[in-house]
């Protein structure tokens, strides 16, 4: 019986990857709804951790997320990310506003497996839920210290993969993020056991 229960928390890095993703997924849409990236109208609600969050109802935002985050999920599985940023732009300047990092770190799990693949944890899928709840609602909260964006924004999502990844058809290499004047707030981490997400927003300090 305890054997049974064992087997049954075990997170995978697979596991892990896709609790990430949900996270990033999720925390990306409330970040378009609470930075005003897109019309509040655009926006259906949501119950996710125990929170109602925004996510966009616009076809094209969704399968532009979808295609990233399961590209994000496959290198993740295999510990092969170092970051994500959402980078948030003005439309016209094409000036960086703002630059949401979420940082990943390769944890051992319970660290009783010889093979860096086949690691797993067995902390609670309801603790780690708890903590992604935190983030997210510091996230909400950023609208009351952010500097207001003015200006239409469009955004994008990049990833920071670790050398020598093959980069999928139609993908590029970007250059280095740049925000003129910034300032970052640290966020809440959360862990799965396997991986620990820092999430930090950078911001262009008003002038």
């Amino acid at each position: 019986m305890s054997t049974a229960q064992a087997t049954k928390n075990c997170i995978t890095l697979k596991g892990s990857a896709q609790i990430i993703v949900e996270y990033l997924k999720y925390g990306i849409n409330s970040i378009l709804f609470q930075r005003g990236i897109y019309p509040a109208e655009d926006f259906n609600n949501t119950q996710q951790y125990g929170l109602t969050i925004l996510m966009s109802k616009d076809p094209k935002i969704q399968t532009f997320l979808e295609n990233v985050l399961s590209q994000t999920e496959e290198w993740l599985s295999k510990n092969m990310i170092k970051k994500i940023s959402m980078v948030i732009t003005n439309a016209h300047s094409k000036e960086v506003l703002e630059c949401w990092d979420f940082n990943m770190q390769a944890e051992l799990g319970d660290g009783d497996s010889s093979d860096p693949t086949k690691l797993t944890t067995t902390k609670e899928l309801s603790r780690i839920q708890n903590e992604i709840r935190d983030v997210m609602r510091q996230i909400s909260a950023t609208v009351s210290y952010l500097p207001l964006l003015d200006c239409i924004c469009t955004f994008d999502v990049m990833i920071h993969t670790l050398q020598n990844t093959e980069l999928p058809a139609k993908w590029d290499e970007t250059g280095a993020i740049v925000i003129q004047n910034p300032q970052a707030v640290q966020l809440r981490s959360f862990s799965t056991g396997l991986h620990k997400v820092d999430t930090v927003v950078n911001y262009k300090m008003s002038t």
